[in-house]
């Protein structure tokens, strides 16, 4: 791992997601977790203040030590318990089958390498009828928006700690054994190509 990647990009990633439209997208999803909850990409631990108190134990994952440091600061200042593991979420997870009720995903499948099994590992420990929210950005339903996001996503990805611009993510939501019970998409202000933003709640079916 570069210098950059390890030290740079978890701050760039703090700084950027701290902002006011990213945590008014936060206050709208993540208070909804409820009962055992596993937050895959926990990065720096910006949703801990959001999480309601119907939540009774919450397990984080990430592979970055830089920001899981960030994270455990973060979750001192919690009155939950909060659990983390610093790993991939696409690596078979401490868990039990069927143990947590809410599973929490926020803008960390553009940038997991193979989001689809970080979410079938998910699939795996959350319960049947149990929930997966999540708010993340992705490819956009304009066909110029998506050209410049397939055009710059190579490098896009190499400056930005491994994200994608481009990635359908209600499909791979799908395609890990999930059904979208709500979706809704659109643009948050910004350019186009990183702000088509996917929101809402899929069922372990």
């Amino acid at each position: 791992m570069s210098w950059y990647a390890k030290h740079v990009v978890p701050r760039l990633i703090d700084w950027a997601m701290d902002r006011a439209d990213v945590a008014k997208q936060r206050s709208k999803v993540i208070p909804r977790a409820e009962g055992v909850t596993l937050e895959i990409g926990m990065g720096s631990g910006l949703n801990l203040p959001f999480y309601g108190d119907r939540v009774t134990k919450l397990y984080g994952v990430d592979p970055s030590a830089e920001l899981h440091a960030m994270a455990r600061r973060r979750a001192a200042e919690v009155s939950r318990p909060v659990e983390l593991f610093l790993q991939s979420a696409e690596e078979r997870l401490p868990l039990q089958d069927g143990s947590v009720d809410t599973v929490v995903c926020s803008w960390s499948l553009c940038s997991i390498p193979d989001a689809g099994r970080a979410l079938r590992e998910a699939r795996r420990v959350v319960r049947r009828g149990g929930s997966l929210l999540f708010v993340e950005h992705g490819r956009a339903p304009e066909g110029s928006v998506r050209v410049w996001q397939d055009r710059l996503d190579p490098l896009w990805t190499r400056i930005a700690g491994g994200c994608h611009m481009n990635r359908p993510t209600d499909e791979v939501i799908r395609g890990a054994g999930f059904e979208l019970a709500e979706l809704e998409r659109e643009f948050l202000p910004g350019p186009k190509v990183l702000t088509y933003t996917y929101r809402g709640r899929a069922v372990a079916a």
